[in-house]
């Protein structure tokens, strides 16, 4: 995902509503995320769906990391015998 650009990347919602096309448009051809704003406050991020992905798939990775670490320090580990074994009793 790219950076958000302040002077061009930052929008009131009544000028998205008004303009969504043009804004969807502006996504697909930048690659940067909208910031759309509601009372002067940020109210929301527009990212394409493939920035969306990207970020979900980089959330799993890092939950996956935390729980195998989480799982080291308690000692629920397995030795390299043991992964062996037990994978050798799946192909049966």
């Amino acid at each position: 995902m790219k950076d958000i650009l302040f002077s061009e990347d930052i929008v009131p919602i009544g000028e998205f509503k008004a303009k969504a096309a043009y804004w969807l448009e502006k996504i697909k051809k930048t690659g940067h995320p909208i910031v759309i704003t509601q009372n002067g406050k940020p109210a929301g991020v527009l990212v394409s769906p493939l920035d969306f992905d990207r970020t979900l798939e980089k959330e799993r990775f890092i939950d996956s990391i935390a729980k195998g670490l989480a799982d080291a320090e308690t000692g629920r580990t397995l030795s390299t015998e043991e992964m062996k074994g037990r994978l050798l009793d799946l192909g049966h």
